[in-house]
């Protein structure tokens, strides 16, 4: 990607510069952009990658002593720590700059009930350290580390579940209850993060429940919806009629999606119509609808713009400015993943702009699963990978030519 693209069209003198490099990269010293460097130079070329990733499983699973090669690399690029503590210190670091943390938990794969008891534990705990501090403006939890996937499917589907489905579903409805009545209770907004579609339904029932109750007020429960999902303009729309019909706000956070690879190979293998848009265009099309749609209706609903795409973040910039809202509108978020587009983070929080990073943690074994997929969708992304090497490149560059 070109520096010309991430900045400003004619016309929006007033948006900001998203090319800063200098404002995007002042948190780094020259070794650390130098890591970053070679971090997505590796990240950028899959089959380093997909070595990388099965060797670090292999020595892990061994219990061979790399524990601290991952963290001093991977990890310290897209993790705040290996617990809460090490995290805040991450926390107060962005918070220098304008940017606000998201306590994302990240363990993986623990599908057991007492796991699961344990990860809402920790959600728990993120949401404490988040009351009555502005560093941590939000909490949030992914449902599949509180609720069994396969219960999931099945409540999604209408299936009939067996007793100790059934039972494991009032557990899981249970986690997430206790959750939100202690986000409830903090005044911490809390995000609720996306799954796959097939198990998608149960999430959004559960969530929409949760937002009517809790939300009478403001948005302080947030639903996700993946754009990526040729439905959810549609969803949308739904969400909202049936808030106003109600009597409460809608909070939803908008992403373009994870699962795009693993939608498509099981909508062809089943044999049913492909939920994805038909491509890039209309995808992107349907994002930025979302975000006209929600603008159009702030009087009952709050939005986090959590995307890496900088004509997406400048467009909801825009719309704020047409629309005479506040840059620090509290119903308004811009949000990236950390050690991801930081120029778009700290470009948009120097000029104003409610901006927060998902800061994933965790012990460096129990969140590998999560930075393999964080490494294999750069990959798969190529533009994403090849556009931070290029602003570090422009960066290394100025630094070195003393501007």
């Amino acid at each position: 990607m070109q520096q010309a693209n991430v900045s400003q069209q004619p016309g929006t003198s007033s948006l900001p510069d998203l090319g800063n490099t200098a404002t995007a990269f002042a948190h780094k010293s020259n070794n650390e952009l130098w890591q970053a460097y070679w971090l997505f130079r590796i990240i950028g070329t899959p089959w380093l990658t997909n070595l990388g990733s099965s060797l670090t499983k292999l020595a892990l699973g061994l219990h061979l002593p790399v524990k601290g090669i991952v963290k001093a690399t991977v990890f310290r690029q897209f993790c705040g720590g290996e617990n809460i503590e090490e995290s805040l210190r991450t926390a107060r670091k962005l918070a220098k700059r304008g940017v606000g943390t998201i306590l994302d938990y990240s363990v993986e794969g623990e599908g057991d009930q007492a796991a699961m008891d344990g990860t809402a534990a920790e959600i728990l705990r993120t949401i404490a350290a988040a009351k009555g501090n502005p560093d941590i403006p939000f909490s949030v939890f992914k449902p599949s580390g509180l609720i069994r996937h396969d219960v999931m499917e099945k409540v999604s589907a209408g299936a009939a579940l067996s007793t100790e489905e059934a039972a494991a579903w009032q557990q899981a409805r249970s986690r997430v209850e206790r959750i939100c009545q202690a986000a409830f209770d903090a005044g911490v907004p809390l995000l609720i993060d996306a799954e796959e579609s097939w198990t998608q339904p149960a999430v959004d029932a559960l969530v929409t429940e949760m937002m009517e109750r809790f939300n009478k007020e403001r948005a302080l429960i947030y639903g996700t919806a993946q754009m990526y999902r040729h439905d959810r303009l549609a969803f949308l729309r739904r969400e909202l009629e049936q808030a106003r019909a109600k009597g409460y706000h809608v909070g939803m956070k908008l992403v373009r999606g994870a699962y795009m690879e693993k939608e498509r190979e099981r909508a062809a293998e089943k044999g049913y119509q492909d939920p994805i848009g038909v491509n890039k265009a209309a995808v992107d099309a349907d994002y930025d609808a979302s975000l006209r749609f929600c603008m159009d209706n702030l009087d009952r609903m709050a939005v986090l713009n959590g995307t890496h795409n900088e004509t997406s973040s400048l467009l909801l910039a825009r719309l704020m400015q047409q629309a005479g809202v506040a840059k620090n509108d509290p119903r308004i978020h811009f949000g990236q993943l950390l050690g991801m587009s930081d120029h778009i983070s700290f470009n948009m929080a120097a000029a104003g702009y409610n901006v927060v990073k998902y800061v994933p943690y965790g012990p460096v074994r129990k969140v590998l699963p999560y930075l393999i997929r964080r490494a294999e969708e750069n990959t798969s992304a190529r533009g994403q990978t090849g556009r931070e090497l290029s602003l570090i490149i422009a960066e290394r560059k100025r630094r070195a030519a003393g501007k």
